[in-house]
């Protein structure tokens, strides 16, 4: 699971003011001023974004 915290930082350097915004939302925020696809958490299981650094987390993946 990524920390909260590190998502924050990450989006102040993209200039994102994520103070208020939910966990979700920020990552979101921060895909799309990335220039990727906005799609946290709404794949349903079926992501094509093999090099996406939300995937894991967005796809429920544990890391071993």
């Amino acid at each position: 699971m990524i920390a909260v915290a590190g998502i924050r930082k990450k989006a102040k350097a993209l200039g994102i003011d994520g103070s208020k915004m939910k966990k979700d939302d920020l990552i979101i925020a921060i895909q799309k001023t990335e220039g990727n696809f906005p799609c946290f958490k709404t794949a349903n299981g079926n992501c094509d974004q093999i090099d996406c650094m939300w995937r894991e987390e967005c796809l429920g993946i544990k890391k071993s």
